[in-house]
């Protein structure tokens, strides 16, 4: 996902991560100026949704305005393999693993 806050406050002219707080506090929204300040910055790990939503209200936009998806990126030049059905082109067999019997030898005694 990709975080758009400093492009939607740019829409509206908010610069700086004080006027965005003063956008939120007249909603309702009092965040300290360091989780501002660090949403501003970058992506946040986490957003509760009650907070996007006053986020949202503050910045009168939608939350596809705040959040864009991104295509997942293929890991280390692997090719992307086409989405199939479980258990597509797979032979029937057992649903769990047989145990293997040790014939012709002793069990090994329990640790002292």
């Amino acid at each position: 996902m990709k975080w758009n806050l400093r492009m939607v406050a740019a829409q509206r002219d908010l610069w700086r991560p004080t006027e965005v707080l003063a956008a939120f506090r007249e909603v309702g929204f009092a965040p300290s100026l360091s989780k501002v300040a660090a949403m501003w910055g970058g992506t946040p790990v986490t957003v509760r949704l009650d907070d996007l939503d006053k986020i949202c209200a503050a910045l009168q936009c939608t939350v596809g305005d705040l959040l864009q998806a991104e295509p997942l990126a293929s890991t280390s030049g692997m090719p992307q393999q086409t989405p199939r059905a479980v258990g597509e082109g797979e032979t029937a067999g057992p649903v769990r693993p047989t145990p293997q019997r040790r014939t012709n030898a002793p069990r090994s005694l329990p640790p002292n």
